[in-house]
């Protein structure tokens, strides 16, 4: 998503460049490693500042922009410099969590929360995110709405809805096979298509990582029917399974929303997925997919098993998907958006 939020942003009109390659993500809640990471991001933010202003005023940025703020990864250098050069400060998909107020992550929640209270536009791209952003909002902070979105250029043209022929469907997964939310993901996948194992389908699998022999153990009474690909890199090894396939199934837990959701969808393939975080942000509830329960084994296992038995809603449910990406969640839509939302903080100058 940085990536990509890169390429809206100099399609919208500006120039982006990395400030800054400190990271200041501290998974475990060590207080001592987040007191380090904010002193070093103060250095940083004023060798920054300082370089910056020595900069003829053309060449000066215009608009600080922080991508995925939050308690785990603070930001403490872009309120700093954007103060320093009197410019705005944007941050996108930056999230609250009051619950961690006290605790292991306290300075690293009090740092995400003066940023996002400093922020003069905040960018949200799930409706989970904005609830407590907009209980908190400052007065005069801009809340604007960013769904998440892909790149469909960067994977050519799509093939026709309903790409299918003869012959039991093929379903799809694409995931890292890791400890935690991914292996908890796979572990329902494959208790939900043991439920329909009396049905005709085929299994791709793509991801690899430590959990892989634990995800194909799992999958082991389904061995004739499923294909393990190991990691596939985007592109058109990757796209050639997004093509090939009739069902994208994938659990989700605990998943933000979810990025090859989008890119199934934008092959006009259907999605199964569980509604988890932000996941109804990428997915079109009952018209290009459908969503179950969060952790509900046999819920997904019956809306599998009402696609897979369906052909023609599956063709409908896969138009849908193509249309929804390629009108809604392109580049192009994503650019218009940062473009209205950004050049209003920006007038006095030039992107």
């Amino acid at each position: 998503m940085a990536r990509l939020l890169t390429k809206a942003l100099a399609r919208a009109g500006f120039s982006p460049t990395l400030a800054s390659e400190l990271r200041t993500l501290d998974p475990a809640g060590d207080p001592a490693r987040q007191d380090r990471l904010r002193r070093e991001s103060e250095i940083a933010a004023d060798r920054l500042a300082d370089r910056f202003r020595s900069l003829a005023p053309p060449d000066r940025p215009v608009l600080w922009f922080t991508y995925h703020l939050y308690y785990k990864a603070p930001d403490w250098i872009g309120p700093r410099v954007a103060d320093a050069l009197g410019i705005p400060y944007v941050v996108a998909e930056g999230s609250r969590a009051p619950k961690r107020a006290r605790g292991p992550w306290a300075l690293g929640h009090a740092a995400a929360e003066a940023a996002l209270d400093r922020a003069d536009a905040i960018l949200v791209m799930t409706d989970r995110d904005r609830i407590a952003l907009e209980a908190a909002r400052p007065a005069g902070q801009v809340i604007a709405d960013l769904p998440p979105f892909i790149d469909a250029a960067a994977w050519g043209g799509g093939p026709p809805p309903g790409q299918s022929g003869d012959g039991a469907p093929r379903l799809l997964a694409v995931a890292m096979m890791r400890p935690g939310d991914k292996l908890a993901s796979y572990r329902i996948l494959a208790s939900a298509l043991l439920q329909i194992r009396h049905l005709p389908w085929t299994l791709d699998v793509v991801g690899d990582g430590e959990a892989r022999p634990e995800v194909e153990a799992l999958f082991a009474p389904l061995a004739d029917r499923t294909r393990f690909h190991g990691q596939v890199e985007a592109g058109p090894g990757l796209r050639a399974l997004y093509e090939g396939a009739d069902l994208f199934l994938w659990p989700a837990v605990n998943e933000a929303y979810g990025m090859v959701l989008l890119e199934a969808q934008l092959f006009g393939c259907p999605v199964i997925a569980g509604a988890y975080g932000g996941v109804a942000s990428v997915v079109q509830r009952d018209e290009t997919g459908i969503l179950t329960p969060p952790g509900d084994a046999d819920a997904f296992a019956r809306a599998a098993g009402a696609l897979v038995v369906d052909a023609d809603l599956r063709r409908r449910m896969g138009a849908s998907a193509m249309r929804f990406v390629r009108e809604q969640r392109d580049l192009e839509p994503a650019a218009d958006i940062l473009r209205r939302t950004l050049l209003p903080l920006v007038a006095g100058g030039a992107p």
